[in-house]
């Protein structure tokens, strides 16, 4: 079934240049292993091609984690995410997103921003299109434009990057490539 979406929703929608997420708690389900010779991380598989069809589309695409990981970094490379920015948690997202806007040439009405919990409030609050994931914290829920289903590391952004291009007008040339 097709969701409905209201006049202002698709509005927001149809401004994004940029999707800008969290990685941790939205690209995972929040979980690290560590031991051995380094720590693993679960991505979802339709959540990356997600982001895969969003840059074939045009789209931007950036992370930004208070958590610096080099299987982060490994990630966003196989996946040739646009922007990475991984800062430890000394400094708010803001001015890392506000750097990243600034490289962009974008403004925050260009962005659609996905995050689970209190340290993604800022840029959350400041985005054209502020999505929480499906288990994020109450304060996220309550900031977002938007909700996803899913929760995070379960295809919170696979649900984004298809809301964003069926509304944009592009998902159908995706479903196309891919039917030949």
């Amino acid at each position: 079934m097709a969701q409905r979406i209201s006049k202002s929703l698709a509005s927001r929608l149809n401004r994004v240049k940029l999707l800008i997420c969290d990685v941790d708690g939205v690209l995972t389900d929040g979980s690290v292993f560590i031991g051995g010779a380094q720590e693993i991380k679960r991505f979802n598989i339709r959540d990356g091609l997600g982001l895969v069809f969003l840059r074939r589309a045009g789209f931007k695409v950036g992370w930004v984690s208070a958590r610096p990981s080099p299987v982060t970094e490994a990630r966003a490379a196989e996946l040739g995410i646009d922007f990475l920015i991984q800062q430890g948690d000394r400094t708010g997202k803001i001015g890392a997103v506000e750097k990243l806007l600034r490289r962009a040439k974008l403004d925050w009405d260009a962005v659609c921003f996905i995050g689970d919990d209190v340290v993604d409030l800022g840029p959350l609050k400041r985005a054209g299109f502020a999505v929480a994931a499906g288990d994020a914290r109450p304060e996220l829920k309550a900031a977002a434009h938007f909700v996803t289903c899913a929760p995070g590391g379960c295809g919170a952004v696979r649900e984004v990057a298809e809301m964003l291009l069926k509304a944009q007008g592009k998902w159908d040339a995706i479903v196309a490539h891919y039917s030949k």
